[in-house]
């Protein structure tokens, strides 16, 4: 069903660039002399011919993002969302509130510690070590 999609789409894609380049410029030449630029002379002029491009072009725009939203929600159908919050473990709040954390322990206890020990949980491997302090500086 997908592969029939892309490739209806990408029809709809190759008409909608080709009915584009057939319009006549109105404007903004190309530097090619007054005319307009290097045209293909009077293939498309009469006005009859442009309103029946400009509904093509119209027409084929409305079937390109018509199959581009079909083509989204055909990939997004046997997706299953998941969120990396759900599998965390609930943590209770502090005693008092309003006291700062230990400085001696930045992020201790944040949320993306919780989800590295719960990974490594899931994964059956021990915890890598993490340095208690940071290294002294160098003396010069």
């Amino acid at each position: 069903m997908q592969n029939v999609l892309i490739v209806i789409h990408l029809i709809i894609v190759i008409a909608l660039v080709g009915v584009v380049l057939l319009q006549r410029s109105e404007g903004g030449g190309l530097g090619m002399g007054s005319g307009g630029g290097g045209g293909v002379g009077g293939f498309m002029t009469g006005r009859g011919q442009a309103n029946a491009l400009t509904r093509a072009t119209a027409i084929l725009a409305a079937l390109f993002f018509l199959t581009s939203i079909v083509l989204a929600i055909v990939a997004n159908r046997g997706r299953v969302q998941r969120s990396i919050i759900d599998g965390a473990p609930a943590t209770t709040a502090p005693a008092n509130p309003a006291a700062p954390s230990a400085p001696s322990a930045p992020n201790a206890g944040g949320v993306l510690d919780q989800l590295r020990q719960l990974q490594n949980q899931n994964q059956g491997g021990a915890q890598p070590p993490t340095p208690s302090a940071p290294a002294p500086a160098p003396q010069q």
